[in-house]
């Protein structure tokens, strides 16, 4: 009889702890339901509509994704975003992977080049990016020093005109957001790399294998899940390109629509247009293009990154 009482007292302390477990997870997900998926469906709701400033006027149903698909500046901005993931991606997974093993190597300071690269990516970006328009001006610091190594500004294709070139301006941009996102990269590199279990490369060097093969042949794999979740994440955030594109180019992605964005271009669609339809079929559309390419990355990363059981 006691102990019958005693697991009922059990039971109904187990349920109490779950019911304010339950109770607090409750308010997170419920806002999570409500400003992400909940906006999400209303968003495509709305996309279905012509939607002005002073609300919905006619049900135009799958118009706004035709139109969007027959607009060339569209189509460039696609093209744009595409080419500034597929090459800033790339470049600041290897930078953030290089300071990791750097930082992780235990070198003498290595607290301080632990932050000192990680400052780029925590600094404003609106800051960063007016900076780099005045150093990467016709009379800007770059152009001074490449003066100072005998090349003859005046006389480039551009005229040094870097971010006022549309053959130039958008491999500026990823040449300057490669840089402030690799510290980024490189804390998630270094959490995943502390780890890691060193007796596997000290059984690999026992066994002859050179700096190289430990890098490549244990190292590499066993890093696989923070590599799916880098590129992951690095995509997402570089297909949503918008504030170095806005203060580099204007609101019109200038020069030649050379940095116009889809974020971009959902600004001037949503707020100096005020189509807030079309405006959320084009944020439908950019949800589809990251969600694939999501998957992609998950299927050629393996099953295996996600357990991290590697």
């Amino acid at each position: 009889m006691g102990l019958t009482k005693q697991k009922s007292l059990l039971l109904s302390r187990k349920q109490k702890e779950a019911f304010v477990g339950y109770g607090f997870v409750s308010i997170p997900m419920a806002l999570f339901l409500f400003l992400s998926v909940g906006i999400f469906f209303y968003a495509i709701y709305i996309s279905t509509f012509d939607w002005g400033i002073m609300g919905p006027t006619k049900n135009v149903g799958l118009d706004n994704y035709r139109k969007a698909f027959s607009d060339p500046i569209f189509l460039k901005a696609i093209r744009n975003s595409v080419k500034y993931a597929a090459l800033v991606v790339p470049i600041q997974s290897a930078l953030g992977l290089y300071l990791a093993l750097l930082v992780n190597s235990k070198i003498k300071g290595s607290k301080f080049f632990r932050s000192a690269f990680y400052f780029p990516s925590i600094a404003s970006s609106a800051a960063i990016t007016t900076l780099f328009i005045f150093l990467m001006a016709p009379d800007g610091v770059f152009n001074g020093v490449l003066r100072f190594f005998g090349v003859d500004t005046a006389n480039l294709f551009n005229q040094g005109a870097w971010l006022s070139d549309s053959r130039t301006a958008l491999y500026s941009i990823i040449g300057l957001n490669a840089w402030t996102t690799s510290g980024t990269m490189m804390l998630f590199y270094l959490a995943n790399l502390q780890t890691l279990d060193s007796q596997y490369a000290e059984a690999a060097v026992m066994d002859g294998a050179s700096r190289r093969q430990v890098f490549w042949y244990i190292t590499m794999p066993l890093l696989k899940p923070a590599h799916l979740f880098v590129v992951a994440t690095g995509m997402i955030g570089a297909l949503q390109l918008y504030d170095q594109a806005i203060l580099a180019g204007g609101a019109d992605g200038s020069p030649d629509y050379s940095l116009m964005t889809v974020v971009l271009y959902i600004y001037n669609a949503c707020f100096r247009k005020f189509e807030f339809g079309y405006a959320s079929a084009i944020g439908v559309i950019l949800f589809v293009i990251i969600f694939s390419l999501t998957l992609l990355q998950k299927s050629l990363f393996g099953s295996g990154a996600w357990k991290a059981d590697n």
